[in-house]
């Protein structure tokens, strides 16, 4: 026997939950569902934000420990490449900021 979980009302303005009605009909899904994924990409959202502004704490405070780390980051994952991967077909059409050099002055 599956036992459903357990629910409640909460209170939003008509706007609101016609909206949240809109978007479950378009995508096929109930509105708790969507519901549930906006919550989810928002704490999502919200622990990146955190995140970026603890290293740019970091960053500002501790500017001689923010550069122990990057050292130690790359001993351990390598150098970053200093040029991006583009699709064969626009290889010689195009040039990446970085790339730029005097042979290449576009």
């Amino acid at each position: 026997m599956t036992m459903k979980p357990k629910a409640t009302t909460i209170r939003v303005s008509v706007k609101t939950r016609d909206r949240l009605a809109r978007i479950a009909r378009q995508e096929g899904r109930s509105m708790t569902e969507v519901l549930n994924d906006a919550i989810a990409d928002y704490e999502h959202k919200q622990f990146w934000q955190e995140v970026n502004e603890r290293v740019e704490q970091v960053q500002r405070e501790n500017p001689e420990g923010w550069t122990d780390y990057l050292t130690e980051r790359e001993m351990i994952l390598g150098s970053a490449p200093r040029t991006r991967r583009i699709a064969s077909e626009w290889e010689g059409l195009i040039t990446i900021p970085e790339e730029k050099n005097e042979t290449h002055p576009r």
